[in-house]
């Protein structure tokens, strides 16, 4: 079928039609990996080359991925399990049903009761450097941790005495004091700030995502292109003075080529208005795409825009559009975004075109 309009959103799978979430594509060629086989490689680095950090153990993974994997079912299935848990200091996770007056968590084992002590919860509790809410916001999510001990009251009832702390020591120095700039590894959003996104980086530890480093098509706030509870790939941009990570994501989402590879002069599309000013309004075709059309109508940052593509320039680095319609979507469901690269890592991300006089490059130091 020559020219079929597809619903995309942002996956790997073209060609399919799953439901309408914001971003409309046209294509009439061949297929997108055939048209851009530079999607392998990146400048300074592969997919190809394997990072130590690649593979990571699963132990190690964000909060809440661990959880339904047959290994942890199988160490949480029985007392002797545990106590071979606390022998090989495993890493396991369970849901903190709930956070008592001393702020502990306790823990269903699969009707076995656990508890976190409250200096246990996480590191910086003991030290003061993090407050008992951080604790107190753990009830009825996943929890990583390590048995510390199995003790058994006068009835033989078992309690299993556990540390989150522990299982963070152990994240910050088998994996994360590894990481160096430019390393791609897996994280899952915990919360929205109107600066940024925090991020859980392995076994409850944080890190931020400054909205800046979110995509290069500029958002007023991350809720415009991420919620809480979503897995993401991210890039460690820096370690700063106080050993903190702070994380950017926009090169991962694909350079101007990349995107721009996905459509063709006298297409007619969908997009999202991101900025109106004197001169035109800004539409978002991707995450990392943004075209300029001249003001139609009652525009305003927000709303979905059906826009025909009039003019795709790579030496400028410019996409001419023509403002068809705009309207409010019914659904407001973020689409998923499409990664071009998740493991690995990059020495520098070159976003711009060869031919494009202005370079726009991230090295990473």
């Amino acid at each position: 079928m020559k020219n079929p309009l597809l619903f995309y959103l942002f996956s790997d799978k073209i060609g399919q039609l799953p439901v309408f979430r914001g971003h409309l594509f046209s294509f009439r060629r061949i297929k997108m990996e055939q048209k851009t086989p530079h999607l392998r490689k990146r400048k300074g680095g592969s997919a190809g080359n394997v990072c130590p950090h690649q593979n990571m153990p699963a132990c190690f993974l964000p909060e809440g991925k661990k959880w339904n994997t047959e290994q942890n079912k199988r160490f949480l299935s029985d007392i002797k399990w545990l106590q071979q848990a606390a022998a090989t200091n495993e890493i396991l996770e369970a849901v903190a049903v709930s956070c008592n007056a001393s702020h502990d968590l306790i823990l269903d084992l699969f009707g076995i009761r656990g508890i976190i002590p409250r200096e246990e919860g996480a590191l910086g509790i003991r030290e003061g450097l993090l407050r008992d809410i951080a604790l107190i916001a753990r009830t009825g999510k996943h929890v990583a941790f390590c048995v510390e001990r199995i003790d058994f009251d006068a009835l033989g009832n078992p309690t299993v005495i556990c540390s989150r702390r522990k299982a963070q020591e152990r994240c910050k120095t088998e994996y994360l004091s590894l990481l160096t700039p430019g390393d791609i590894l897996p994280a899952r959003v915990t919360h929205l700030e109107p600066f940024g996104a925090f991020l859980d980086i392995g076994c409850g530890i944080h890190a931020l995502l400054p909205i800046d480093c979110i995509s290069t098509s500029r958002i007023s706030h991350p809720a415009q292109r991420l919620k809480k509870g979503q897995d993401v790939f991210v890039l460690l941009r820096q370690i700063d003075e106080k050993g903190r990570f702070l994380l950017t994501m926009k090169e991962l989402l694909g350079s101007w080529e990349e995107n721009a590879a996905c459509f063709s002069v006298g297409d007619t599309v969908c997009g999202r208005v991101r900025s109106k000013e004197d001169y035109g309004v800004f539409i978002e075709l991707t995450p990392n795409l943004t075209g300029l059309a001249e003001k139609k109508g009652e525009v305003e940052p927000g709303m979905l825009a059906t826009v025909y593509i009039k003019s795709i320039l790579p030496e400028k680095m410019k996409i001419k559009l023509v403002l068809v319609d705009s309207f409010f979507a019914e659904d407001n469901d973020l689409p998923p975004l499409r990664f071009f690269q998740t493991a690995g890592h990059m020495d520098s991300f070159l976003y711009s075109p060869a031919c494009c006089s202005k370079r726009v490059e991230t090295v990473f130091l």
